[in-house]
């Protein structure tokens, strides 16, 4: 199996049971796709609001929020404050710069934690 195949076609990933194998491959083509077409971007580019709509950075940074507030729900959990603090501040970011290698790397970072 190679890389270049889809994650679910390479088979079990290390660490996860079989029932939860399609979070797993989900989660990692999501990263997958991440990195190959945020790769390059600059800010200015990630930050583009084309017809009002909501930014790449947007996306990925709510992207980040989101799988870290499911999987407190899934555990049973109440947000924290930072989770609370951190969903206020996503509807703040629009005209902010990131840089895409920072981003996305990032986004590897919560993947892994989910």
């Amino acid at each position: 199996m190679t890389a270049q195949q889809p994650p679910w076609l390479r088979g079990p990933v290390e660490g996860i049971p079989a029932l939860l194998l399609p979070v797993a491959h989900a989660l990692i083509d999501a990263d997958e796709d991440t990195q190959k077409f945020l790769a390059g971007l600059t800010p200015a580019q990630l930050s583009m609001r084309p017809g009002g709509a909501a930014s790449a950075a947007y996306h990925v940074k709510h992207a980040m929020g989101s799988l870290d507030r499911l999987f407190t729900y899934a555990r049973g959990e109440s947000l924290n404050e930072k989770q609370l603090a951190t969903l206020q501040w996503e509807k703040t970011i629009h005209d902010l710069r990131f840089d895409a290698a920072d981003i996305t790397a990032e986004f590897s970072a919560a993947v892994a934690r989910a």
